[in-house]
């Protein structure tokens, strides 16, 4: 199965809606946003998905996106989530609170953790916990990279960056 991961759109529409698209044509079949949604408007675009949502920092409207992840039948945003995919386990959080963060990486429960929060794409073995830490950049906000997403095959293990040059 193939993850679409996403982060930081920070009420970025078009930029999240090309990312969208995109993953679609990949082949995306869940996504997986690392927080900083900012706004309900942004949630609403991911009806129809599959889709696990973490809170970040800037998440800060929080009754709004929680009323609008259950209205497109999504668990509202948390300060981490968990899925199980193929009888491996991801682990997700936003990255602003590095004590979850790095209980979530010790743990030794996941294979994969998600973030966001620093903008800047990451694929990182930690082999003391023998977890993979991956965060696909930014959609929004400042911009230290280009903006970009990532496409995890959890069957294969292979991670793809998709950056988009063209989006400010």
């Amino acid at each position: 199965m193939k993850i679409g991961i996403l982060s930081d759109t920070h009420n970025h529409r078009r930029n999240a809606e090309h990312a969208l698209a995109v993953l679609r044509e990949r082949g995306a079949e869940r996504l997986i946003h690392c927080g900083d949604l900012t706004t309900p408007d942004i949630i609403y675009l991911f009806a129809g998905w599959p889709v696990t949502f973490v809170q970040g920092n800037m998440d800060l409207a929080r009754a709004d996106l929680e009323a609008a992840a259950r209205q497109i039948g999504a668990m509202p945003p948390a300060l981490s989530r968990e899925i199980e995919v193929g009888g491996v386990w991801i682990g997700a959080t936003h990255g602003h609170d590095s004590s979850q963060l790095y209980r979530m990486m010790m743990s030794g429960k996941y294979a994969y953790l998600c973030s966001g929060h620093t903008h800047c794409r990451q694929d990182e073995f930690r082999r003391p916990y023998s977890v993979r830490l991956i965060n696909p950049g930014a959609l929004g906000g400042n911009q230290p990279q280009t903006r970009s997403v990532a496409v995890l095959d959890v069957a294969s293990g292979a991670l793809e960056f998709i950056e988009f040059p063209e989006l400010s």
